[in-house]
């Protein structure tokens, strides 16, 4: 059994870990830290954990435990890590992007780094659609196949935050889509080093238009380049790849985001159109995408099964 802690549990990410490592039979959370809610009840924040847990929203950090999660916003993190000498027993877990692209963390898409994850004290969970995204483009890189690239991809009003937005409020985003930071969206940074750490030669554009949708969570991702594989071919390179890691699938027909919400699956689907491979992929952007990500690396980090605590299954409705 291990003490994990939870540096903002308020959030979205960290409501989302709270009901994994609550039920989850090797972890004890020893404390749910938010500045906000001190003091109060975490089911009368996460609602649905009513009856599942008395633990309490507390303003105190201490570092008797095994493992933290750090749930803050962007920026935060860095700013914890300075302010606080964490000791070299505890593992950390970061959920934000501040050390994605330090050599400080191990990057953390077992799919692409599952040895090191294994052996990570400090490990950088990626990013929503970062993950959508790579999954997508990885057997790609691995054969030295990745060509420029035209991706587009929606994600739920959960993947801006807990906090409304003039664009996330529910009045605003109810029945309306709307694109932004169209090939500036920060992901496409981890993206691209990833990406090159299997295909060193990879220079070409990464050509990213992400969309904000009218539903909660979840991620649907597309996308095409030119290649040369017939598609049967390409399934079976994808099938190859993927084999031996467990919440990654190749469906052999179309995907949609309801196969995924409140799962940790990873869903793709390939389809052939002239000399260009369409690969779609869908993720549930709080699972796959954050914090169900953070917890199959916490199970690799310490020895457990990587399945362990995960086996969520999706809405059929």
């Amino acid at each position: 059994m291990i003490r994990a802690g939870i540096v903002g549990a308020a959030g979205y990410t960290g409501g989302e870990l709270l009901r994994l490592l609550i039920h989850h039979p090797q972890v004890d959370v020893s404390f749910a830290h938010s500045r906000s809610q001190v003091g109060l009840p975490i089911h009368n924040v996460h609602t649905d954990l009513l009856g599942d847990s008395e633990l309490n929203f507390t303003d105190q950090i201490h570092f008797d435990i095994d493992l933290l999660f750090l749930c803050m916003g962007h920026g935060a993190s860095s700013e914890f890590m300075k302010e606080n000498q964490v000791p070299g027993t505890v593992k950390i877990i970061d959920l934000s992007h501040d050390f994605r692209m330090s050599n400080e963390a191990v990057y953390g898409l077992p799919e692409l780094n599952r040895d090191e994850i294994k052996n990570a004290r400090f490990l950088a969970n990626p990013g929503c659609f970062a993950t959508a995204i790579q999954l997508a483009l990885l057997p790609l890189a691995y054969n030295g196949m990745l060509r420029e690239v035209h991706l587009s991809g929606m994600t739920g009003s959960t993947g801006a935050g807990v906090q409304p937005s003039a664009s996330t409020h529910f009045s605003w985003r109810d029945s309306n889509v709307s694109a932004y930071k169209v090939f500036t969206h920060q992901h496409m940074e981890e993206t691209g080093k990833s990406l090159q750490q299997l295909q060193p030669w990879f220079d070409k554009p990464i050509n990213f238009v992400p969309y904000r949708g009218n539903f909660t969570r979840g991620i649907f991702v597309t996308a095409y380049q030119h290649c040369e594989w017939p598609l049967e071919e390409a399934i079976q390179v994808y099938k190859e790849y993927y084999e031996d890691h467990p919440f990654t699938w190749v469906s052999d027909v179309a995907i949609d985001v309801k196969q995924v919400v409140n799962t940790n699956k990873c869903v793709l689907h390939l389809e052939k159109h002239g000399s260009y491979l369409v690969i779609h992929s869908a993720i549930d952007n709080l699972l796959k995408g954050a914090s169900g990500q953070a917890v199959q690396n916490m199970n690799l980090m310490f020895g457990f099964p990587e399945k362990l605590g995960l086996n969520l299954k999706p809405s059929a409705f």
